[in-house]
């Protein structure tokens, strides 16, 4: 009994030095870290250029949480080892191999990754400076990074890693590199850049999607201004936002599909310039609509015997304008080939709108005359045009009456595309929605700019679910589906049809960006809530939108 009663003793006191846990009772900690010392010097000057490791005390255990994301190392130093990883310890430690820089601040900044191993306490945006030479260097630029048309979150639908990052000025501009200094903004876009040199720099920011810490040209949103700092006193109040920048033209694949190829291109090229290298297919058509990512290659693989039963290599070139090349493909005929009409827009109508349908091939000619639209067994007097921005579209235009019943009837062979392709016959049935089912919204703005804009109301997935393209000062839509939008205006500035992304590469800036917030309002964008019947109405006075510095 005695035996065992000292092996429980034993094993008690063993379990009680391995582990460190939460006291029992008590009210629950709610103080973060502290930091009580380190291997460097207080003064923190004078750092032996030598030294391979950064060790910093606290006063109770901390674990670093998603440290790989948060630390921002400036000037960069590559490190080969940092402790704790994930269980606790009462100190951090930086390893690295590179030799410091002479006379050089160095700052590692933690962000929120230093946390409290029992309790989870953040220590806040955590720096930690030091210097090569013999003063700190103390300049500081601070100010805010936001997403200039709204945006929330990025391309790929997560949370942004907003970072800021400054260049030193040189006859070569690498942005490949990381920044020599960098910092991250915080989730309500604030940044600072602390511990700076006096020199020239050339700022950006962005949206660091695969947290490499470089900006990846044409893949991430960008902030810059084109004029470099010289930064001589600290700067505070910066108000950077960031765009959609633009792509390099860049084919990207072809594949078989509907009615011919598919070729791909990345950057949404203005013009594209397809032809067929080899014999096959002798008789094509290429459409490609400006600043669209795919060019359709038409052809009847039929008539020509082009992959009926086996894949045959088809060659074909093309030219941006900037890049010229030829690509193959092994193309069989799909299974399904055959053209089809739906109505993917739904059967009902919202009131004084046309009528449409859709076709998974262009449409090349139609035949109204031998359509047939009713209400109540009645025939209706109609036209029907194609889409001149997407000619796989037809609008029916007729005196639609509100709460009515409608039937279209399309017969075989009266809607065809290239090479005698034709439909089969169908039947779309359709009703007016009554008004009283929508609301309407007005908006009177003040100070527009003088080139035409497109003011926009956007769905919740920051999309545009309704737009004009205009000049005047009074807006309005009507017949507005109830739900929250989000009202926002870009500036056609070139006046060439097309809003214009950010071209960092040549240094261009996006065209102008407005977005409706109003006084107080916590939202990045006011929402604008329509209701069934009401009519919404606001003033937005323009000059009060801060446009970024270029």
């Amino acid at each position: 009994m005695k035996q065992f009663l000292l092996w429980l003793f034993a094993s008690l006191v063993l379990v009680s030095c391995a582990r460190v846990g939460s006291p029992v009772g008590g009210d629950k900690d709610s103080i973060p870290p502290s930091m009580v010392g380190s291997n460097i010097d207080t003064t923190r000057i004078n750092v032996p250029r030598d030294i391979k490791k950064l060790r910093i005390d606290f006063d109770e255990y901390i674990t670093l949480k998603d440290v790989s994301k948060n630390l921002i190392i400036s000037p960069p130093i590559q490190y080969s080892k940092i402790i704790p990883s994930s269980t606790g310890n009462k100190y951090l430690e930086i390893q690295w191999k590179d030799t410091l820089q002479a006379n050089t601040t160095y700052n590692f900044n933690f962000g929120n990754s230093i946390v409290d191993l029992n309790e989870s306490n953040i220590l806040p945006y955590f720096n930690f400076a030091f210097s090569t030479g013999e003063k700190l260097d103390d300049l500081y630029i601070s100010g805010t990074l936001s997403d200039a048309l709204g945006n929330e979150k990025n391309s790929e639908g997560k949370d942004k890693n907003l970072v800021v990052g400054l260049y030193q000025v040189k006859d070569t501009m690498n942005y490949r590199q990381k920044p020599y200094y960098i910092a991250k903004a915080d989730l309500d876009g604030y940044f600072e850049l602390n511990y700076l040199t006096p020199g020239k720099y050339k700022i950006i920011g962005f949206d660091d999607e695969n947290n490499n810490s470089i900006y990846d040209i044409g893949k991430e949103n960008v902030a810059f201004q084109k004029d470099e700092i010289d930064l001589q006193t600290s700067i505070s109040g910066l108000k950077l936002k960031t765009f959609p920048s633009k792509k390099m033209a860049k084919y990207k694949e072809m594949t078989a599909s509907v009615g011919g190829i598919t070729m791909v291109f990345e950057g949404n090229p203005e013009k594209v310039i397809v032809k067929t290298v080899g014999e096959k297919p002798a008789d094509y058509k290429v459409t490609h609509k400006s600043r669209s990512d795919s060019v359709k290659i038409w052809f009847d693989a039929t008539k020509e015997n082009i992959g009926a039963t086996v894949s045959e290599n088809l060659r074909f070139s093309y030219d941006t304008g900037a890049v010229q090349d030829t690509m193959s493909v092994f193309y069989k005929k799909p299974t399904k080939d055959e053209m089809t009409v739906t109505n993917p827009f739904g059967n009902k109508l919202v009131p004084e709108t046309d009528f449409r349908f859709s076709s998974n091939y262009i449409i090349n000619k139609i035949q109204p005359e031998n359509w047939k639209l009713e209400a109540d067994s009645i025939a209706q007097n109609f036209t029907a045009r194609i889409s001149e921005l997407d000619s796989t579209q037809v609008f029916i235009k007729s005196d639609f009456v509100v709460g009515k019943k409608y039937q279209l009837t399309v017969p075989k062979n009266t809607l065809s595309s290239f090479y005698t392709r034709s439909s089969e016959s169908v039947r779309f049935d359709f009703e007016v929605s009554k008004a009283e089912d929508f609301g309407s919204f007005s908006a009177h703005l003040k100070n527009i700019p003088s080139q035409k804009f497109w003011i926009q109301l956007l769905n919740e997935k920051n999309e545009p679910a309704y737009q004009q393209y205009t000049n005047q000062t009074d807006i309005k839509f009507i017949n507005l589906k109830p739900g929250s939008y989000r009202l926002r205006i870009l500036v056609d500035n070139n006046e060439n049809g097309v809003w214009d992304s950010a071209d960092f590469a040549n240094e261009v800036s996006a065209e102008d960006v407005y977005i409706f917030k109003k006084m107080g309002d916590k939202e990045v964008m006011s929402k604008i809530n329509v209701r069934q019947m009401w009519e919404i109405n606001e003033n937005w006075d323009l000059t009060l939108e801060e446009q970024p510095v270029n």
